[in-house]
């Protein structure tokens, strides 16, 4: 059992330290060598413009279900619906807004750039960069974390706006709430520390999903299985972080008021 234990043990603090050695090359990278602006943009497309519609049609059907709920719930203790956009404003601005979206782009282009540079990896493809003297890391890595960085926050305001959007629809047509109220609730209580809140996050969570994913591509091995490997890897422990993150993170947000 010892045995065991201190073989994951090792096995994560390898990855953790291999990931942290791939974020230090980054940062040296980023000041010492041309950045690849068409890279950038192609990621960006894949990875923030053709995640749009799964985003936005999750976060719709979530406030759907945020309004739904609260309104039925909050109308059988005070007899009518009330405050139904604030709570799901809140809930979607501050929480669900960053950790939904971050859990659909990790699904879906978290595990496609793993799968990308996984089987560079396993083609040898990756070798034969260095070989043409081309860093991986300057050609691959960074225009990905760069197009995370660009897309997760633009995503998750859209992802706020469709979930608010959804919110106004089950408040009006199911549970009969004035559209005025509704956008009334809003408004009122609703700050800019709120949105930034959730904001924030989403540069956090980008920032870790590009890590990750990036690294697990990279470190592939042992051909396609091993890309497989590496992608399901990528995934299950991205949602993880994602929602373990969003703890601390929520602690540490409103410790400062934000």
């Amino acid at each position: 059992m010892f045995t065991y234990i201190g073989k994951k043990v090792d096995n994560l603090l390898a990855q953790l330290g291999g990931a942290a050695a791939m974020v230090r090359s980054v940062l040296f990278w980023l000041g010492r060598s041309r950045f690849e602006f068409d890279q950038a943009v192609r990621q960006s497309v894949s990875i923030g413009v053709d995640s749009f519609g799964v985003t936005a049609l999750t976060s719709l059907f979530t406030g759907m279900v945020l309004a739904l709920q609260a309104g039925n719930t909050i109308g059988n203790i005070f007899g009518e619906p009330i405050f139904v956009g604030t709570i799901v404003s809140f809930s979607l601005i501050r929480e669900l807004g960053p950790v939904l979206t971050g859990v659909v782009v990790s699904g879906r282009a978290g595990a496609a750039v793993t799968a990308q540079i996984g089987t560079m990896a396993v083609t040898d493809q990756l070798d034969a960069l260095y070989t043409l003297g081309t860093n991986p890391i300057r050609y691959l890595v960074i225009p990905r974390l760069f197009a995370f960085l660009l897309t997760m926050p633009v995503l998750t305001v859209f992802s706020n706006v469709f979930g608010v959007l959804g919110g106004y629809l089950v408040s009006v047509y199911a549970l009969g709430v004035p559209g005025e109220v509704y956008f009334s609730d809003i408004t009122t209580f609703m700050a800019v520390p709120d949105f930034m809140h959730g904001f924030i996050k989403s540069f956090i969570f980008a920032f870790m999903i590009a890590t990750v994913c990036c690294y697990k591509g990279i470190s592939t091995r042992g051909g396609a299985e091993g890309v497989g490997k590496s992608t399901t890897g990528a995934v299950v422990t991205t949602i993880v972080l994602i929602l373990v993150l969003d703890y601390f993170l929520t602690a540490i947000l409103t410790a400062f008021g934000i």
